[in-house]
């Protein structure tokens, strides 16, 4: 039904100027209403904006035909879906790098990027699962496990993806190589 009614809404073009920033609040706040409880700690609205062509064109396939009553919502609606199910992934991820929140903030860098992260990943991932970690706290983990062999990284700055160095994706200290 949330996607029904933010297909409508849109369709409808309520105001001159804001209709997608509108349609994202709207879309947040139905969540919530509806008891989509990770609304309150993962903003939905910035993965939209993030997923920005994919929302687009979404929005596009479902709105074709809304004039004449020919329209069909499905593809708004899985794109919708795939957000919600990245968004309870971001959650999960925040409540296990909690779990292990003991120690400094450099040590939940840590063992975030070399137990929890994928074998690919980006500093806003990191962002993401620990949140209230300063940009300078995850780049001076990030060197320092880079100086130390542990991880690698492609490109520079904020569009850098970094690689553990690990065969398995998880360094747990044993010698997976059968020596």
């Amino acid at each position: 039904m949330i996607g029904a009614l933010i297909i409508d809404l849109l369709a409808i073009h309520p105001v001159a100027d804001g209709n997608g920033r509108l349609a994202r609040l709207v879309t947040t706040y139905e969540l919530l209403a509806a008891g989509y409880g990770v609304a309150r700690y993962v903003s939905v609205e910035q993965r939209i904006f993030e997923a920005k062509n994919a929302y687009y064109q979404s929005l596009y396939e479902s709105q074709r035909g809304w004039h004449e009553g020919q329209h069909t919502i499905w593809p708004w609606a899985t794109f919708l879906v795939r957000i919600l199910g990245g968004a309870y992934d971001d959650f999960e991820q925040r409540v296990a790098a909690g779990a292990n929140s003991m120690g400094s903030k450099q040590d939940r860098v840590r063992e975030h990027i070399l137990g929890h992260a994928p074998a690919e990943f980006r500093t806003r991932d990191i962002h993401r699962a620990l949140p209230g970690i300063s940009s300078a706290t995850v780049r001076l983990v990030l060197n320092e496990l880079r100086d130390a062999g542990r991880i690698s990284s492609r490109g520079t700055g904020a569009g850098a993806r970094w690689h553990r160095n690990d065969r398995d994706g998880f360094d747990d200290g044993v010698d997976d190589s059968g020596r």
